[in-house]
């Protein structure tokens, strides 16, 4: 069972990044995918999530309407776009699989992180 992220990077206010976390191990059919990222000094926090039916995704109020997750059943990937990024996005981003919810507890599958760094 493994969750791999890849995809972050250093960029400028305002630019673009996709984050990708490809599963492997198992069928995820049957779990709820989200994003999940932690600033230095703060806990993890719920970014968005989706179900692999890409019914209904949800996000944090912090990244409405900038953020957009996608899946891709045949390659067991899930996307994050990250547009008109922001200093405070700054943060090591995890996807995680588990229960529908923004509780990190009730996630039983973690990626290793991948750093996201917005220069201002």
């Amino acid at each position: 069972v493994q969750l791999q992220a890849s995809g972050g990077g250093l960029v400028q206010a305002g630019g673009s990044l996709r984050l990708s976390c490809a599963a492997s191990g198992r069928t995820f059919s049957s779990y709820y995918m989200a994003w999940f990222r932690q600033a230095p000094g703060k806990e993890r926090e719920f970014v968005g999530g989706i179900h692999w039916t890409g019914n209904n995704p949800y996000y944090a109020d912090s990244v409405k309407g900038r953020f957009t997750i996608s899946r891709d059943n045949a390659k067991n990937t899930v996307y994050l776009q990250m547009n008109s990024l922001k200093a405070e996005d700054t943060a090591v981003y995890y996807c995680a699989a588990g229960r529908t919810s923004t509780l990190v507890q009730l996630y039983d599958y973690w990626g290793q992180g991948t750093l996201v760094t917005v220069s201002s």
